[in-house]
């Protein structure tokens, strides 16, 4: 039996009352809740087709209110997460948001966005989870499952959930990851022979040669840059700062100097020639603290920047499937072809800057050969001009 619209009754201080909205068609239960620090008034709202529909609702949200959180009905996941991304990460590195958001919106909006916090189980987060674990690695997963738990613990903090129901389900395995690569000792000469007297040669050059990081590489400034060796230092680059939040490196022991092989050194220097006459004929006054691998604005470079520009390099080289590879690999090369030059783990790790030898052992180093020696001129041993070289071809893998 369908009811019959009655005229709105006026409720006293602090009930409950419900109308009709004859605009939406709809009940209407309000709660008063006194006003806001703002000065407006605090009603949480609640509607539904049948008075007795609205009661009902009036009473769980009664119940969520002396549990201490409202848990709005209309607020969604997609409205969590949103709000969290743009609340909760004041501060963060733009690269960080910028991926936070990415997995967002293609791995748990899509899927979940529409859902009411209050109405979400963890029975439909078990479901979602298991579907994107078909697609995504097992790390991405457990981002996706982060930020759906951090989302919801916003909200929670805003008295927008009651509960956390990401905390009650356990995230499964993905897929497995791609592993990362090194150059053989013949792609990697045919990689610094590629593109010569260009700022990604150079680039490519410092990173295999001296195994720096690309966050350290693209925030380099000259000043860092030590080219004319005098006593006993040689030609070196101060790897000091980063992309990372206020410039810091990414551990300790990765504010490091390295010494530059000859090859590097010689590269650098055609390179700092090339920067210099570019600065002169743009009307500019040179500065050691101008960018080593600026863009044509003088910015440090993306990340995607470098990359793109790396796989043209690659594809000048002879490989035959570029997009495979990404500049990070370069650093995965300099420790693979020291460990099969028969430098110590032990030395690498100083080098790449890792606070010990496990991480170069477990990630980095591709190749294996006894321990027989040590020395800082392993590179130029590796790309002289006189040793006889072996290994596969280019973009052969």
């Amino acid at each position: 039996m369908t009811e019959t619209p009655d005229r709105r009754t006026r409720a006293g201080h602090g009930d409950d009352s419900i109308y009709w909205d004859k605009s939406k068609n709809r009940y209407i239960g309000a709660v008063s809740l006194g006003y806001t620090p703002a000065g407006k008034r605090n009603r949480p709202k609640v509607s539904g087709r049948t008075k007795a529909e609205v009661r009902q609702k009036l009473r769980e949200l009664r119940k969520e209110l002396a549990d201490g959180a409202k848990a709005p009905a209309n607020y969604s996941v997609a409205q969590a997460v949103t709000d969290w991304i743009s609340q909760g990460l004041k501060g963060r590195e733009v690269t960080s948001v910028d991926t936070y958001k990415s997995l967002a919106e293609h791995h748990i909006i899509p899927h979940l966005g529409k859902a009411k916090m209050r109405d979400l189980e963890a029975d439909d987060l078990d479901e979602w989870l298991e579907a994107e674990a078909e697609v995504l690695a097992t790390q991405s997963l457990k981002m996706v499952h982060s930020i759906l738990r951090r989302s919801i613990s916003h909200a929670q903090r805003r008295g927008r959930a009651i509960r956390n129901v990401a905390e009650l389900v356990e995230v499964p395995d993905g897929q497995a990851g791609r592993p990362s690569k090194s150059l053989s000792l013949k792609q990697g000469e045919a990689v610094l022979r590629a593109r010569e007297g260009s700022w990604i040669h150079a680039y490519v050059v410092l990173s295999l040669l001296v195994g720096v990081r690309p966050e350290e590489a693209r925030p380099l400034t000259w000043a860092h840059i030590h080219l004319a060796g005098s006593g006993r230092d040689k030609p070196h680059v101060d790897v000091w700062r980063s992309v990372r939040r206020h410039g810091d490196t990414k551990t300790r022991k990765s504010r490091r100097s390295l010494a530059m092989p000859r090859q590097a050194a010689l590269v650098m220097k055609a390179h700092k020639r090339q920067e210099q006459a570019r600065c002169l004929a743009g009307g500019k006054a040179w500065s050691d603290e101008a960018l080593v691998f600026p863009t044509e604005s003088g910015e440090v470079r993306s990340a995607l920047n470098v990359r793109r520009n790396f796989r043209a390099l690659l594809k000048e080289a002879g490989f035959q499937n570029p997009q495979e590879w990404t500049p990070r690999e370069l650093r995965t090369s300099f420790v693979s072809l020291l460990s099969d030059h028969g430098i110590p783990i032990e030395v690498i790790a100083r080098l790449v800057g890792h606070m010990g030898s496990g991480t170069t052992e477990r990630v980095y180093r591709k190749q294996l050969r006894p321990v027989i020696s040590e020395g800082a001129e392993a590179m130029d041993d590796i790309f002289g001009e006189d040793d006889a070289k072996d290994g596969g071809t280019p973009g052969g893998g």
